[in-house]
């Protein structure tokens, strides 16, 4: 049985669909559109199994983004993968009245329904009453109370799934044919259906239903002509009829005792964390609780981690042969991995905040303080939705950006979320922190290390904002941009949600970066361990005498011949050739091999430093990247590699360069064109390369 969640946004869906499935599920793309279609499996009674299809969160069946328009295209396309049997109707307990709009729309397109009363919890603190069987009469369909958020409820809903049939819709809605009679009589003729409502839809939205034909794409606009159809104008007509139908149903159901309090709370919250002083004020400060905890929190497993790594490579050289199979392994994928799976303690930190804020309403929040702002650079309020969600990822949140109406408006907001510090460059920042800032406390509260990574993600905010304002004036468009937005309540973040998207979030880094990280050990470890003609060879010859010399630190020697073939190898070949070009930046040839395979992805430079050092070997006493990192040497200065000026100028490199394939992928899937993806390259590295050499030369 296929069962679509179907819902206003902030009703509760996709907590329920997270109940409803726990881990039984899957993110796919809606078939045709880069749409993201979640898809999970329960079993809803002992001889029943159901497919659970979370469907956009929309207002109503009239789509106004992207998203929206997919809600539509899937109940009214019968062949459509995720055409359901039932639909879940998730409408908020708190706001009947407006979500019931939705509900009516869909019921009227003859669909078996059940309509879901979620949040009833918080509807009885508000002093909220819902007589829930006169409301389950007069709509003619199942009516489940429950609350998704405290796991209340969903045996009652499991089992009017597994009731719900094709006739238990029966809404005697609204009477839609004297909006356009002629027209609608046409369609249905025209489609073969005797759903009024279908045809009125066909009519409004046919030129976003890919399943008809050119030819009926063609007629159906003809009989729109022909009858002087007014799409937007039935849509205000029908929308005051809904509503005005929707009383006569809430008649003696709904009881609001509680109106005066209502959204007290929230409203007292309000004026504090929206208040355009303190409320920036508070939100930089749960920013620096947020990097504090980065750092603080995940030293105990971070150093059990890299304990861990450590000890299977050294167990490994213990007691696996030597050669090259050996070296491949440890030197190569033991080491690449290592050097991303370190850091999965803080990213799975970052993924836990972003969660809590977004589930008790918070983010909310911050999209509307930041509107007013966004609007004089060019941008909307829609537009903090993708750049928040930029420190996550920029692929999902490029994506997100669907959801905003104006062209401009969307094309600005993809060209500058790249620039919002994701959780790729956290593991560079990171490593670069530990190296040239001291852990240290400011009053004995504010450590410095995670004063430095918010600087690093505050720089990486300023830039999108000021590349959005120039760009303001380069993209041209005709429409203007509105922001329309609902604000959620404050709640208790869902624990089990927060868990869920840590665990979901943190195996698709791994698992994702681990794939491109593994690939790059290897072809580096190889590139790195062999060189052109006889070189290796001739290091030997200057060394044996050495190695048989017992005055002489065999160590040592070791080490300097591993230093010596790492340079003469064909990845020292390539670093020494682009070593000018970076050298005004600080870097040695090490980090510009570096700077080559994170252009792959961004955290490739962590898996990369960790090959190159194992790979030459380094001094005994370290065993660490860090360690190794710290005591690098340049062999032209005699001072260390990783200095200040240096290690700022890599972090500013890494807050701007466009180091991501899969964003570029996605923006030119998203826009259909590879003008945008390439501007976004040349620009982006431009001003990286800028960033970083003004960084160095100044601070040296």
């Amino acid at each position: 049985m296929k069962v679509a969640l179907v819902g206003n946004p902030n009703t509760g869906k996709s907590t329920l669909f997270n109940l409803l499935t726990g881990l039984n599920q899957k993110i796919g793309n809606f078939p045709g559109i880069t749409v993201d279609k979640k898809v999970g499996y329960c079993k809803v009674s002992s001889t029943q199994n159901a497919e659970i299809i979370d469907l956009p969160g929309t207002y109503s069946l009239y789509p106004k983004s992207k998203d929206e328009s997919i809600v539509f295209q899937v109940l009214a396309d019968k062949n459509n993968s995720s055409y359901p049997d039932v639909i879940i109707m998730v409408v908020d307990a708190t706001n009947l009245r407006r979500n019931l709009l939705l509900c009516s729309q869909v019921a009227d397109l003859g669909l078996p329904m059940l309509l879901v009363l979620n949040m009833t919890d918080l509807a009885r603190k508000e002093g909220i009453h819902i007589n829930v069987n006169k409301l389950s009469e007069r709509l003619g369909i199942q009516v489940v109370a429950m609350s998704a958020r405290k796991n209340d409820g969903l045996d009652a809903l499991k089992k009017a799934i597994s009731h719900t049939t094709a006739i238990s819709t029966q809404i005697n809605g609204v009477d839609v044919k004297p909006f356009a009679p002629e027209a609608i009589a046409e369609v249905k003729e025209k489609i073969k259906t005797e759903n009024d409502y279908y045809a009125l839809q066909v009519l409004h939205q046919h030129e976003h239903l890919a399943f008809f034909t050119e030819t009926e794409q063609e007629e159906i606009e003809a009989i729109e002509k022909a009858h002087h159809f007014q799409s937007s104008k039935l849509q205000g007509a029908e929308t005051v009829a809904r509503y005005r139908y929707l009383s006569t149903v809430l008649t003696d159901i709904v009881f609001d005792t509680g109106a005066e309090k209502k959204f007290k709370i929230t409203d007292k919250l309000d004026s504090i964390l929206t208040h355009k002083v303190w409320g920036f004020a508070i939100f930089i400060l749960i920013l620096f609780v947020i990097f504090n905890a980065i750092f603080s929190w995940a030293t105990y497993p971070m150093d059990w981690i890299e304990g861990s790594f450590g000890w299977i490579t050294e167990f490994g050289h213990q007691h696996l042969p030597e050669g090259l199979l050996t070296s491949l392994l440890l030197d190569g994928v033991v080491a690449g991995l290592g050097g991303i799976v370190i850091f999965v303690p803080q990213i799975a930190i970052l993924f836990a905040f972003i969660s809590i804020l977004e589930d008790t309403g918070y983010m909310s929040r911050v999209t509307f303080m930041m509107d007013k702002m966004m609007s004089k650079v060019g941008l909307s309020g829609k537009s903090v939705v993708p750049m928040i969600g930029g420190l996550a990822c920029a692929v999902p949140s490029i994506m997100a950006a669907r959801n905003i109406e104006s062209w401009k408006d969307r094309m600005i907001t993809i060209m500058v979320t790249p620039l919002v510090s994701c959780s790729a460059r956290l593991p560079v920042y990171i490593l670069i922190i530990s190296i040239i800032i001291p852990s240290e406390t400011v009053f004995g509260i504010i450590n410095k290390q995670a004063l430095a990574l918010m600087a690093m993600y505050l720089v990486g905010i300023i830039a999108a904002v000021i590349v959005a304002w120039v760009m303001k004036f380069i993209i041209k468009a005709k429409e203007k941009s509105y922001f329309i937005m609902e604000l959620p309540v404050y709640r208790m973040p869902r624990w089990k949600n927060v868990f869920l998207t840590v665990y979901e979030k943190s195996k698709t880094f791994v698992f994702e970066a681990g794939k491109v990280i593994i690939a790059i050990s290897i072809v580096l470890w190889v590139m790195a361990s062999f060189g052109p003609g006889d070189r290796f060879e001739n290091i030997e010859k200057k060394y044996a005498s050495a190695l048989t010399d017992t005055t002489k630190n065999t160590e040592h020697v070791n080490v300097l011949i591993n230093s010596e073939k790492l340079e003469n190898s064909y990845v020292g070949i390539l670093g020494h050739w682009i070593e000018p070009a970076i050298r005004p930046l600080g870097y040695d040839w090490k980090i510009g091999i570096a700077l080559i395979t994170s252009f792959a992805a961004r955290e490739a430079f962590v898996g990369t430093m960790a090959t190159i050092y194992s790979v030459d070997g380094g001094d005994e006493d370290t065993s660490t990247i860090r360690e190794r990192m710290l005591s690098s040497i340049n062999s032209k200065t005699g001072l260390p590699v990783y200095t200040f000026a240096t290690g700022i100028s890599i972090m500013f490199f890494y807050a701007f360069a466009m180091q991501c394939m899969s964003t570029v992928a996605v923006v030119y899937r998203e826009t259909k064109s590879w003008k945008w993806p390439v501007i976004q390259l040349v620009y982006m590295t431009a001003m990286a390369y800028v960033a970083a050499l003004i960084a160095y030369q100044f601070l040296k």
